[in-house]
């Protein structure tokens, strides 16, 4: 793909649930004189919208959470930019399977505010603060004269060191705690831990120093080095595929019981399936692990009256971890980052690789 500074002959096509603000657009107009830019403001929710033929005919470029047209709709489609980190929900879309468009996430867009989600439940587990929460409604000043330990020291392990990964590392780090990273290729070097995909100025880790240690492989064996070594806190933000569901179930919690019974704090922020139900049901039961917090559940939404609601030690939210006030913003700079790429021949930033699914 050669250069094409002013994105003539392209056509970008917003398909978003919130109107674009119009100063990007006109910052866009700006930058690419001759691209040409339509919006179609669309409900979000999970079951992707229906557009007619004629909205794709002419797009080049889309930005889209999942409203995805067949091949047949767009054949002059070469760029999709994606709204969300993970791409589970495109793998088996024809215009993926069956094309060589570029699909790209906006992996980045969630490290600040899930990194912090990450952090503050599991500082309130460990500060009881839902407890001292229950006690307030009921008006009772009662002291639990048990001795909270602080995160001074404490190891926490990220399961895919990816740019929520990375944040989480850095805000981990600046309490006192230890890092250690877990990533499917072995990162040796400094440079292969560098990280290329797109994260806010001055956030992430961009050149992979904050872990102590850091794990790969594909094997039960390196998983379970990883979660062998001493995790007070297990992250996990690795994307769902076929090869990490149920990544997590009854054998790596034995695992983490090994190193302590009770030790380990687990924290889900990926997708639901990446962990057994079941296991982690039984796992907190016989506190084989510390406690949980779970943004994410198998099955999703989690029906009322499901065990997992009354199982102990465990918080649990509706998927609600990666909202944010900044959240479209960012999502613009990530495509406006990858049309200045695409005007330049360069390539983009954030591509999910076909083979891997991520």
């Amino acid at each position: 793909m050669g250069a094409n500074k002013t994105l003539k002959g392209h056509k970008l096509l917003i398909a978003t649930p919130w109107e674009v603000v119009p100063g990007f657009l006109d910052t866009l107009k700006a930058e690419f004189p001759d691209l040409e830019v339509v919006s179609h403001k669309i409900a979000w929710a999970l079951k992707p919208a229906v557009l007619g033929d004629d909205v794709f005919e002419d797009v080049t470029i889309l930005l889209t959470f999942n409203t995805l047209p067949t091949p047949a709709q767009a054949p002059k489609l070469e760029y999709v930019q994606l709204m969300s980190a993970g791409a589970n929900h495109i793998l088996k879309d024809p215009l993926f399977t069956d094309t060589d468009v570029a699909f790209c996430t906006a992996n980045g867009v969630h490290g600040p505010q899930i990194s912090e989600w990450i952090l503050a439940t599991y500082l309130a587990f460990e500060h009881q603060i839902p407890q001292y929460l229950e006690k307030q409604k009921q008006a009772r000043w009662e002291r639990d004269n048990t001795l909270l330990e602080d995160a001074v020291s404490k190891t926490v392990g990220i399961l895919g060191y990816g740019s929520i990964g990375r944040q989480t590392a850095r805000v981990a780090t600046a309490l006192g705690m230890k890092v250690h990273a877990y990533t499917l290729h072995a990162r040796p070097t400094p440079e292969s831990r560098r990280d290329l995909s797109w994260a806010p100025d001055g956030l992430g880790d961009p050149d992979g120093v904050f872990p102590s240690k850091w794990f790969s492989g594909s094997s039960t064996e390196d998983l379970h080095a990883f979660l062998g070594s001493g995790l007070d806190l297990l992250v996990i933000a690795t994307p769902l595929t076929d090869n990490t569901r149920h990544l997590i179930a009854a054998a790596e919690f034995r695992v983490l019981a090994a190193q302590g019974k009770g030790k380990t704090y687990v924290s889900n922020i990926a997708r639901g399936p990446v962990v057994s139900t079941d296991d982690i049901i039984d796992a907190l039961n016989q506190g084989l692990i510390r406690g949980a917090a779970l943004d994410v559940t198998d099955p999703e939404p989690l029906p009322d009256g499901h065990v997992l609601w009354s199982t102990k030690n465990v918080i649990i939210t509706p998927h609600v971890s990666g909202g944010s006030t900044s959240y479209n913003t960012r999502v613009l700079s990530i495509l406006e980052h990858n049309l200045r790429r695409f005007s330049e021949g360069q390539e983009l930033t954030n591509k999910v690789n076909r083979k891997e699914g991520y």
